[in-house]
């Protein structure tokens, strides 16, 4: 019965998919902003969000079919290829399977894949628009859940506010630090006032999860787009800004991010320091080749003390994880390809935009030190909008379909 119901589901939600690209497009960024692993079934969290990735190479493959396939030689799925081999050839972290490997596989490449499709320029643009706009969809959507008495989208954490939506607020920070991108990007490529509302909501949303890196990180985006646009008076205004937000912290206690700085306690790690040992241990094992893509998940045994006191067993360091997967070789060749494919694909860009690209991934790079920018849903939200603005870069001229 179960059966009969799912795969005429399921071959609706393909035939819907194929002719409807775009639409679904949009629907499936809105949802994963949503984190629906966090808010559809705590049980089943990453059945969900392995679900969410497969839609996404749903997608991949009906827009591929339609579009039209892109070279894209230095995309950095093939390093997680190489991962995946190299880790046949080492063999796996304990209880690391080759059915989870390359599950794993699949869910770290699937992010970068769109990047080998000639992605239509409305498809692009539309999208880019729908990245701005996703994380105050969250923040309502989960306002909604919350007076419907399906959940809360907030929290206090020693008694100061973080928004957090339907997941954690690093989460929905992460979302908001890629539509910042994406409107900061917008802007220096074609100066319109009406970017600025989703810049101001989405920095509104960062300060309000009180996440410490992607705040930084907005700001020094920020900072460094007003010396693109040489407004120098108003990165003086907003220094002058930030200053009296310091004075006045007293008032503004109850937001995180001023409360740790109250409390002295701006640098604290939030118990990563509890968990990186252990990685840099699994590193240290196999420092050159790892244990093969997918053993960051099984490095901290979800069934141990320190994943039912955090809540968690992830890494949230990215270099910590990747060493553990492909030891220095892999890492090493990621960051390569990456460093080769931002290179590649900003190099026809205008001044302005080019640089504000490269000082975004120098952005993120800076990030994955902290958190788990590149296999948390975050990620597909973030490299669909890199693969959209290296479409629209490849064929600036190219009439909108």
């Amino acid at each position: 019965m179960i059966l009969l119901l799912v795969v005429p589901a399921l071959l609706c939600l393909l035939a819907l998919t194929w002719l409807y690209p775009l639409p679904a497009a949009i629907v499936w960024v809105l949802a994963l902003s949503t984190s629906p692993d966090a808010w559809a079934g705590a049980a089943q969290q990453e059945a969900i969000s392995g679900a969410m990735k497969a839609y996404g190479l749903v997608l991949v493959a009906s827009l591929a079919l339609r579009a039209g396939p892109r070279r894209d030689r230095y995309n950095p799925a093939f390093a997680f290829a190489a991962m995946f081999c190299t880790g046949l050839f080492h063999g796996f972290y304990p209880g690391l399977t080759l059915l989870s490997s390359l599950r794993s596989l699949i869910g770290s490449a699937a992010p970068f894949l769109f990047s080998f499709i000639r992605l239509p320029q409305n498809f692009c643009a539309i999208l880019i628009k729908t990245v701005q706009w996703a994380p105050l969809f969250a923040v309502l959507f989960s306002a909604a859940l919350a007076m419907a008495g399906l959940g809360h989208f907030y929290d206090f954490e020693l008694g100061a506010l973080r928004l957090g939506a339907t997941d954690q607020p690093p989460f929905l920070a992460g979302f908001a630090l890629t539509g910042l991108y994406a409107g900061l990007m917008e802007y220096c490529s074609a100066p319109d006032r009406s970017t600025l509302p989703a810049l101001a909501m989405n920095f509104l949303i960062i300060l309000l999860t009180g996440a410490r890196a992607p705040l930084a990180i907005a700001c020094t985006g920020i900072a460094f787009f007003l010396l693109l646009r040489r407004q120098i008076l108003p990165l003086a205004a907003a220094g002058a800004a930030l200053a009296a937000g310091i004075l006045l912290s007293s008032q503004l206690g109850f937001l995180r991010i001023i409360d740790l700085t109250r409390l002295g306690d701006i640098t604290s790690l939030s118990h990563r320091n509890i968990v990186w040992p252990y990685f840099e241990s699994a590193f240290g094992a196999s420092p050159w080749l790892g244990w093969g893509v997918g053993a960051g998940k099984y490095i901290i045994p979800v069934t141990s003390q320190i994943n039912a006191v955090l809540g968690t067993n992830a890494a949230h360091n990215e270099y910590l994880r990747l060493g553990t997967e492909g030891g220095a070789i892999g890492l090493g060749f990621l960051v390569l390809l990456l460093i080769l494919w931002v290179r590649r694909n900003t190099a026809f860009m205008p001044s302005a935009p080019r640089w504000m690209m490269r000082m975004i991934f120098i952005g993120f790079a800076v990030h994955s030190a902290t958190d788990n920018t590149m296999i948390a849903t975050t990620s597909s939200a973030f490299f669909l909008w890199v693969s959209c603005i290296f479409a629209i870069s490849a064929n600036p001229a190219k009439p909108v379909a």
